[in-house]
């Protein structure tokens, strides 16, 4: 196989992998909040994303 193509597979299933766990984690924590910690909650979890993808 050639390996640009084995690279850009590897990087879109990395990709997946990285936002079906962000959705999970988002359900998961909002999933007993009250509407007024919703928008902390996603603050926190959107600081977590951009850590793990080495933005900050």
């Amino acid at each position: 196989m050639d390996p640009l193509l084995t690279a850009a597979a590897c990087g879109v299933v990395t990709l997946l992998i990285v936002s079906g766990t962000a959705v999970l984690v988002v359900r998961s924590a909002l999933g007993g909040a009250e509407s007024r910690d919703r928008a902390r909650i996603l603050g926190a979890v959107a600081e977590v994303v951009r850590a793990v993808r080495g933005k900050r």
